[in-house]
């Protein structure tokens, strides 16, 4: 992400802004010279109604000015933030799953919220006091040079100084807000671990244990907090001594000078009301200069999380509403007719290059059918599955979807023709609708219907209240565990795939919504190829097709049948399953 090119989108505000700051400056620098000008009227006893009316003019341009500024400025401000949340969660929700899973999930929402909202502060505000307080500085300062150089001579060593110890300190504000971002960013991470969790946490009496981790994290926050507030405290107090030791200079020499009538009294009031003016921009200099360097600790996080790896094309599309149509029972995918759902060809993959977890394997499955993936944990069954996504991709080897390289086709294309189940069945916040629509949001009313009758979902929904409108919580919380998984199988189905994958689908299944959901997908492996990964033997007992997943490698194809007399793991994983149920 360029940060430049998200300025620049901006610059006709930001450059408005800017230059009605100028102005307003420019209208300031004035107002001095209109005083002394008024004081001289007084002395020479001449009509005061036109330095009145100036002075006026002026202080109401002013503000004018300065409102405009304000306003343009802080638009400018929000439409950055726009822009820059609006890019990282794009890049995100595009990122590498591998890239992604790396990450703490609550030092994104972090990034997400805070920091770019800091990042704000840096691009337009900060910026713009930067530049408007500098050229108000610089123009008293050429204002008092005219009015009386040896004054102005005797400011400058004083703020001078002052000014050299607030670089310092905001030099070591930047290095503390760094630390200050990073720390809050652990406290929000554990925060979400222990809240992502509850249920475990209770259960397991941990409440005490993490709340006295997480007030620890937000101890060592606050500690951090403490020093960014302390040094940036400390620029105020520097500029205000610089200010009060010249004023004091100032006023006590140029009363002397003006004793002697070497200074007139209108020159040292106007210089002292220049020296005031300008004690305001040079503290809104160093605190914009305080807010800059915090920003910009706030923007190298953001470009940092910015950078994650994306895949190699924009996520997914949406598919036509036409694409596809049936009319049958069950929304499954338009028949495909004689050919090959799926193939391996000698795929070799492994998310670190030297410990591969899948090993050249090879397999062919046909358009239609059941067919089963078993095998021991961690034989490598779900990461099968994020290869035919092209979530992940293989190391070696190639694999096809009806016959076309899955690396040739696009991720649109090809994501929209398999469906996916995970096994946790993750839903969303939202209605049952929603989440039953997310992949395919122009369904008609009788896909919908369809797609719940094929997961056993129909009575369910009819019995709720507001049916398909029922407001679900986070995690699809109102529904029971089988209810979700369900849910999730008929979101998969509402896209017609040509290839189904069921990461254990009937795991939180009661033994009648088991076997029901069994027969629905016996139909639909009649008009698609059903990929399911199978913990349960008596999922695979009944597929068309058997495949044995060990270390890796594929062990052994066949059916429950030939695979029990021939296959000593696929034998020894059934009857520990199976064997009991006989003995019964």
């Amino acid at each position: 992400m360029d940060i430049a090119t998200l300025v620049r989108r901006h610059r006709l505000l930001l450059g408005l802004g800017v230059l009605l700051g100028l102005a307003g400056t420019a209208a300031t620098l004035l107002q001095p010279l209109l005083i002394g000008e008024l004081i001289g009227a007084v002395a020479g006893g001449e009509s005061l109604s036109g330095p009145i009316l100036w002075a006026g003019a002026l202080f109401a341009a002013d503000a004018l000015l300065a409102a405009g500024h304000f306003y343009l400025i802080g638009r400018a401000g929000e439409n950055i933030v726009l822009d820059l949340r609006t890019t990282l969660t794009g890049r995100l929700l595009h990122s590498q799953l591998r890239a992604f899973d790396r990450l703490e999930h609550g030092d994104v929402f972090t990034r997400n919220v805070a920091d770019t909202s800091l990042a704000r502060v840096a691009l337009s505000s900060s910026v713009a006091q930067l530049v408007t307080a500098g050229f108000t500085t610089l123009g008293c300062i050429v204002v008092m040079a005219w009015i009386d150089w040896q004054l102005l001579l005797a400011t400058v060593l004083c703020l001078g100084t002052a000014s050299a110890l607030a670089l310092l300190v905001a030099r070591s504000l930047r290095a503390a807000a760094v630390a200050n971002r990073e720390d809050t960013s652990a406290y929000g991470s554990a925060l979400l671990r222990a809240l992502g969790a509850l249920t475990t946490v209770k259960a397991s009496r941990a409440e005490g244990r993490e709340a006295e981790r997480l007030r620890g994290l937000a101890d060592t926050a606050r500690l951090s907090g403490i020093r960014v507030t302390r040094l940036s405290a400390l620029l105020m107090p520097a500029m205000n001594v610089g200010t009060q030791v010249s004023l004091a200079v100032v006023i006590a020499w140029g009363m002397a000078r003006t004793a002697t009538g070497s200074l007139s009294a209108a020159d040292l009031t106007a210089f002292i009301m220049y020296l005031f003016y300008l004690v305001s921009p040079l503290v809104m200099f160093f605190m914009a200069l305080g807010e800059l360097q915090q920003g910009r600790a706030a923007i190298s996080r953001v470009t940092e999380l910015a950078a994650i790896e994306q895949e190699p094309e924009p996520g997914p599309r949406e598919r036509s509403a036409t694409a596809r149509v049936t009319t049958g029972p069950a929304t499954a995918g338009a028949t495909t007719g004689p050919g090959t759902a799926i193939a391996f060809e000698d795929v070799t993959f492994g998310y670190d290059p030297a410990a591969p977890v899948v090993r050249g394997i090879s397999f062919e499955l046909p358009a239609t059918g059941v067919t089963a993936i078993v095998g021991p944990s961690g034989a490598g069954k779900t990461t099968l599955f994020h290869l035919i996504e092209r979530f992940h991709t293989p190391t070696g080897g190639t694999i096809r979807l009806a016959g076309q390289d899955t690396a040739a086709l696009a991720l649109g294309d090809l994501r929209s023709r398999i469906g996916l189940v995970e096994q946790e069945a993750p839903l969303m916040r939202g209605t049952i609708r929603d989440n039953l629509t997310y992949a395919r949001p122009d369904a008609t009313e009788r896909q919908l219907a369809d797609a719940l009758a094929a997961a056993h979902l129909t009575g369910v929904v009819d019995a709720l209240p507001d049916g398909l409108e029922t407001e679900l919580g986070e995690g699809g919380t109102g529904l029971s565990g089988g209810q979700r998984q369900r849910l999730a199988i008929a979101r998969a189905l509402l896209t017609e795939p040509d290839l189904l994958l069921l990461d254990e689908a009937t795991s939180n299944l009661d033994s009648d919504a088991e076997t029901a959901l069994r027969e629905a997908l016996k139909e639909i492996g009649t008009r698609c190829q059903v990929l399911t990964i199978a913990h349960r033997l008596s999922t695979s007992a009944g597929a068309d097709h058997i495949l044995v997943i060990e270390g890796g490698r594929l062990r052994a194809r066949g059916t429950h049948t030939e695979l029990m007399a021939g296959d000593v793991t696929y034998r020894r994983l059934a009857d520990r399953q199976l064997s009991p149920v006989g003995a019964g």
